[in-house]
């Protein structure tokens, strides 16, 4: 093969590799997963359903969705949206037991959407995907438990189990969150009480100085009465400060609640 030719080819192959990206992008924004027991039918149906509420707050940002009451009707048939779906042995590698069959082990079940299914729904609900490119979000939280206090960092150990669920909350929701250093919060003054007294436009240039492109500011303390933690959330957009709380809960539920809250703002769909 000529010389020019092979490298038009590659070329060519490149451009295509490019080109393919957007698509990838897409497909990861209209795939939602579930974890479900066994490959059977009646608990195929539950994950379906599940998967069907989480890819339309994911495509849309707008966490009311679930709560409408349309979706009864659209979670009796929620096979129908599904372009594809496929199952992981969540313990795969893992001999079967004698007491345990493949009927009873945990999978994760992946499903796949297209646009052209999903946007209609939506549009039925009200709403309507959100396309636009996801702004990196930095995690300004302060935390407290008893007489321990801390503002959660990147490199700060004892906050590992925390971040592990920050980013287990934005996944589902295709988020992109960091953790400033504690350097980084040191050189701007920014310690846990500093945290609740700073203004936004100050936070999100520290969240800016960290790489990201704005802060999602927080408190969450552990309260004996709630059996739970309380946690507040701020965040600005357009010029507006968005605040929301929630109450009594695991911090799991906390983080949750701050990514939901956040893609609904972001998404243009309103307070939390």
């Amino acid at each position: 093969m000529p010389g020019f030719l092979r490298l038009a080819l590659v070329a060519i192959g490149l451009m295509v590799c490019a080109t393919a990206r957007p698509a990838l992008a897409e497909d990861d924004l209209y795939r939602t997963k579930t974890i479900v027991t066994g490959q059977g039918e009646e608990n195929r149906q539950i994950g379906f359903k599940a998967c069907l509420d989480a890819v339309l707050v994911k495509v849309s940002g707008d966490q009311r969705l679930p709560k409408k009451p349309e979706m009864a009707a659209l979670r009796d048939k929620a096979g129908d949206f599904i372009a594809e779906f496929r199952y992981r042995d969540r313990i795969e590698g893992i001999p079967i037991h004698d007491e345990q069959g493949t009927h009873d082990r945990p999978h994760d079940l992946t499903c796949l959407y297209t646009p052209e299914v999903i946007d209609p729904v939506l549009a039925s609900l009200g709403s309507k995907p959100w396309l636009a490119a996801r702004p990196r979000l930095a995690v300004l939280l302060a935390t407290e438990r008893g007489a321990r206090h801390f503002a959660l960092t990147a490199d700060d150990e004892h906050g590992a189990p925390m971040r592990e669920s920050f980013v287990n909350a934005a996944d589902p929701l295709a988020m992109r969150i960091v953790f400033p250093k504690a350097s980084h919060l040191s050189e701007s003054g920014l310690d846990d009480k500093a945290l609740h007294e700073t203004d936004m436009a100050a936070l999100d240039k520290a969240a800016r100085q960290a790489g990201a492109d704005q802060a999602l500011a927080g408190s969450i303390a552990w309260s004996d009465g709630e059996l739970g933690w309380i946690a507040d959330w701020r965040l600005a957009t357009d010029g507006k400060t968005y605040s929301w709380q929630v109450r009594g809960v695991s911090f799991d539920e906390a983080f949750r609640v701050a990514m939901r809250g956040a893609a609904q703002i972001l998404s243009g769909n309103g307070q939390p």
